[in-house]
C-alpha cells in the first residue's frame, strides 16, 4: 500500500518546467524524425551490402569494365603515408643555454648559502630546501653543507660541463626519462661517489626535451608519400568472378559491385532505423545541454516552444527545398536560425541547436558530409562573430562571416573535385555569398518581429528602449524626476559591477533604468521625489497602508511595462529587485503601534510579493539598489564607511535568503564589493570648501593693509 504513495511523491519532486521541457523535447524529436523519414519512401539508391558482411552469393562481372579504384588507391596511399615515421626537430641550442644558465643560477644560490656567515646550519638547510628549480634531498643538502670548498667547486664545474654534454645529444619527450637515467654514466671518474651522486641530483632536474615532434614536416613527408602513389586501375572481364560466396566483403568489393551495377535496392527499414538513431542522439544531446546548463529561458514555456517551432520550421523548409537541386543547398539561409536564436536567447543554445540542425538538414542528402560542414561552420562562426548584436552592423558582419566561412569550406571540399570546373565553383561561391546575406537579413527581420509582438528581449530592442526619449522613460522623468536620477545612479553602480562579472551590461543598464518605473504612478510617496521641508505623506498614514503604497510600485511597474510592451526580462527586474523583503520601517512602526507585540501584526502585509532574484542580473540590482539607498541616507565620508555599507547590504540580503537561487561565489561577492566601493568613491568623495565672497573680500583687505605697512 505504501509503494504507490512513495512513487507519487517521487513524481511530485520533479519540477513542473522539467516535465514540460521533456515533453516538448520528445514532441520536437518525433516531428524532426517525421521530417527525415518521409523522403526515405521515395529513395531508390540504397545499397544492400556493406563492408564486413559475408557475401551470400557469387558475383560475376556482367561486362568488361576498367576504372580507377578510389578505394584501392586510397588504401595504397594510406599505407605509404603510414610508413613514414615521425620527424623530429634538431636539438634546440636555446633550450640548452637556458637550462645551463638556470643550473648556474641555482649553484650560485647554493654557494651564497654556504658562504653566509650569519646563518645557522638549520637556517642553511631550510634555505636549500626552498630551492624551487633543484629539489634537493636531505642527504644532498647535508653533503653540500659538509663538503670542503675544493670538492664543492669540482662538483659545480662537473655539473655545468655534464649538463652541456647531455644537451649535445637529441632528447625527445619519450626519451627524457632514459636520458636522465644515463646521467650517472657520464659523470667524470675523477669525482668520488658522494660528489658523483650530488652532481647527478643537481643536473637531473635541468634535463628537458630539446627535440620535438614536427607535425608540419611529418605531414609534408606523409603527403609527399601519398602523392607518390599513382592511381590504381582496376579491370574486369565479362564473366570474371568479382566476389565469391562466403567471402568477407571489403570496401574495394563494394566499389567494384557499384561500378559494375551489381548493387540492388534493399528494405528501407535500415534507413528508418538510422534516422531514428540520429534523432535520438540529437534528443539526448539537446536534453543534456538544457538540463545541465539551464539557461534563463529554460523556465519559460513560451520561449522553449518558440525555439522548437523555429527549429522544426527551418528543418522542414530545408528538407523540402534542398534535395535534388544544385545551387539551392548553398544559398539556403540555414545560419539565419542560429543568428536568430543567438539574438533572442543568447549564443549558448544557438550554437548547440545549430549544430544539430546542420547535421539533420544534410543527413542522407547528396554530398551530405560537405553540406554538414558547410552549414555547421557557417552557422557556428557567424554566431560567434555576431557578438552582442547591439548594432545593425553586427548582423552585416555576421552575414559576411557566414558567407566567407561557407566559401572556405567549399574551397576545402568542393574545389578539389575533378567534375567541378571553375565556372561551377564560382556559381556555388556566389550562392554562399547570397546565403550570408539572406541569413543575416532573415535573422534581423524575424528578431524584430518576434521581439515586438512577443515581448522578447533582444539587444536591438534593449538599445531602442534605453533611449531617454522613449515614452515610458519620459513618463518617469516628468512624474518622478528623483526616481529617474536614482535609477541612473543605481544603473551606473550595477553596470560597472556587471562588466567586471562578465554579465550582460546592456541588459543590466536597461533593467535598472526601468526597475522603479512604478513609482511614477504615485511619486510623492517616495523620498527621492519629496521636496525638503515638505510634509511626508507617510506620517499621516497607517503603517500597513503606507507599506501597501510602497509595495504597489512593483506591481504598478509591471502594469506600465505591459502597457508599453517592454520585454519580459525587464519586468523581472521590477518584480525581483526587492525580492520578498520587508518594508522594515513601516513594519517596525506597526509593531510599536501594537504595543510591541509582533504577533498582532500580519507580516505578509509588509512583505514584497517577490519572487526572489532568479538571475545574476536581478540579484546584482537588489544589491546595488540597497547600497545606493544606504549611501544616500548615511552620506559616508571615507572609503571604510563605504565598504562597511556595501558589506552590510550584501550580508543583509544573504541573511534574508534573497540570494539563495543565485550562484554568487565568494570571488563574485568580492568583485561586487570592490566595484561598488570604487564607483561610490567617485560619487561621495570629499569636496573643497571654497570661501564665501565676503570672506574673500576680508582676506583681500588684510593683504592690502599688510602691503601698506611694508611700504611705510
Amino acid at each position: 500500500m505504501t509503494h504507490p504513495e512513495q512513487e507519487a511523491r517521487w513524481w511530485q519532486k520533479i519540477p513542473r518546467h522539467d516535465i514540460l521541457a521533456l515533453v516538448l523535447l520528445v514532441l520536437t524529436s518525433l516531428a524532426a524524425y517525421a521530417i527525415l523519414a518521409v523522403p526515405i519512401l521515395i529513395r531508390t539508391d540504397a545499397t544492400p551490402l556493406q563492408a564486413g558482411q559475408v557475401a551470400s552469393q557469387d558475383y560475376q562481372a556482367p561486362r568488361n569494365a576498367e576504372y580507377i579504384s578510389e578505394v584501392r588507391t586510397e588504401q595504397a596511399r594510406r599505407l605509404a603515408e603510414n610508413s613514414v615515421t615521425d620527424i623530429f626537430t634538431s636539438p634546440d641550442r636555446t633550450i640548452a643555454r637556458r637550462q645551463v644558465e638556470l643550473l648556474r643560477t641555482g649553484l650560485q644560490f647554493i654557494q651564497s648559502v654556504r658562504d653566509d656567515p650569519n646563518a645557522t646550519p638549520e637556517e642553511k638547510r631550510a634555505s636549500l630546501s626552498t630551492l624551487a628549480d633543484i629539489p634537493l634531498s636531505q642527504q644532498a643538502i647535508d653533503s653540500i653543507l659538509g663538503m670542503p670548498e675544493a670538492r664543492w667547486s669540482a662538483v659545480q664545474t662537473e655539473a655545468a660541463l655534464l649538463l652541456e654534454r647531455v644537451f649535445r645529444n637529441s632528447i625527445r619527450e619519450r626519451g627524457l626519462e632514459s636520458a636522465r637515467q644515463g646521467i650517472p654514466g657520464l659523470v667524470s671518474f675523477s669525482l668520488n661517489e658522494e660528489q658523483a651522486a650530488l652532481v647527478v641530483e643537481l643536473v637531473s632536474p635541468f634535463v628537458v626535451a630539446n627535440s620535438f615532434f614536427s607535425e608540419e614536416q611529418t605531414l609534408a613527408a606523409r603527403e609527399a608519400a601519398r602523392q607518390a602513389v599513382q592511381p590504381i586501375t582496376q579491370a574486369y572481364v565479362a564473366g570474371e568472378m568479382v566476389v565469391q560466396r562466403g567471402a568477407v566483403l571489403t570496401e574495394a568489393n563494394i566499389e567494384a559491385l557499384r561500378v559494375l551495377g551489381l548493387i540492388r535496392p534493399h528494405n528501407p527499414m535500415m534507413d528508418y532505423l538510422s534516422s531514428a538513431s540520429l534523432v535520438l542522439v540529437f534528443m539526448v544531446f539537446t536534453g543534456q545541454y538544457f538540463h545541465r546548463r539551464r539557461p534563463y529561458f529554460y523556465n519559460e514555456g513560451r520561449s522553449m516552444l518558440l525555439i522548437a517551432i523555429l527549429f522544426l520550421l527551418f528543418l522542414l523548409i530545408a528538407r523540402v527545398v534542398i534535395p535534388y537541386r544544385t545551387l539551392v543547398p548553398y544559398f539556403f539561409p540555414l545560419p539565419g536560425f542560429g543568428l536568430l536564436i543567438a539574438t533572442l536567447f543568447g549564443p549558448g543554445g544557438a550554437l548547440m541547436l545549430s549544430l544539430g540542425l546542420s547535421v539533420l538538414t544534410a543527413y542522407n542528402l547528396p554530398n551530405s558530409f560537405d553540406l554538414t560542414l558547410y552549414f555547421m561552420f557557417a552557422s557556428l562562426v557567424s554566431i560567434l562573430s555576431l557578438g552582442r548584436a547591439q548594432r545593425f552592423g553586427a548582423f552585416i558582419r555576421a552575414g559576411t562571416v557566414a558567407a566567407l566561412t561557407g566559401i572556405a569550406v567549399l574551397v576545402a571540399y568542393r574545389l578539389p573535385e575533378a567534375d567541378l570546373d571553375l565556372l561551377g565553383f564560382v556559381q556555388i561561391a556566389g550562392a554562399a555569398l547570397l546565403m550570408g546575406l539572406l541569413s543575416s537579413s532573415l535573422a534581423l527581420i524575424l528578431q524584430y518581429m518576434l521581439a515586438e509582438f512577443l515581448g522578447l528581449t533582444t539587444p536591438l530592442r534593449l538599445v531602442e528602449i534605453s533611449r531617454p526619449d522613449t515614452p515610458l522613460l519620459q513618463f518617469l522623468l516628468r512624474n518622478a524626476p528623483g526616481t529617474y536620477q536614482h535609477s541612473l545612479q543605481v544603473s551606473n553602480l550595477a553596470e560597472q559591477a556587471a562588466e567586471r562579472l562578465g554579465l550582460d551590461t546592456l541588459l543590466m543598464r536597461v533593467g535598472v533604468l526601468y526597475h522603479d518605473v512604478g513609482k511614477a504612478m504615485n511619486p510623492a510617496f517616495f523620498i527621492e521625489n519629496q521636496m525638503p521641508d515638505n510634509l511626508n505623506p507617510h506620517d499621516d498614514l497607517d503603517p500597513q497602508e503606507a507599506a501597501e503604497t510602497i509595495i504597489r510600485h512593483v506591481t504598478d511597474g509591471v502594469v506600465l511595462a505591459r502597457k508599453y510592451r517592454l520585454p519580459k526580462r525587464i519586468q523581472d527586474f521590477m518584480l525581483e529587485h526587492h525580492g520578498t523583503l520587508l518594508t522594515r520601517y513601516q513594519y517596525t512602526l506597526a509593531i510599536k503601534a501594537a504595543g510591541d507585540d509582533a504577533s498582532l501584526v500580519d507580516e505578509s502585509k509588509f512583505r514584497y510579493p517577490g519572487p526572489r532574484p532568479r538571475s545574476r542580473e536581478t540579484a546584482l540590482l537588489m544589491l546595488a539598489d540597497g547600497v545606493e539607498a544606504r549611501a544616500r541616507s548615511n552620506r559616508p565620508k571615507t572609503e571604510e564607511e563605504l565598504r562597511k555599507i556595501v558589506q552590510q547590504t550584501i550580508d543583509f540580503c544573504q541573511k534574508e535568503g534573497q540570494l539563495a537561487e543565485i550562484r554568487f561565489t565568494l570571488k563574485d561577492l568580492n568583485i561586487i564589493t570592490e566595484s561598488f566601493v570604487s564607483t561610490l568613491t567617485g560619487l561621495y568623495h570629499p569636496r573643497i570648501a571654497y570661501p564665501s565672497s565676503a570672506e574673500v573680500r576680508a582676506l583681500q583687505d588684510v593683504q592690502t593693509q599688510q602691503k601698506e605697512k611694508e611700504t611705510v
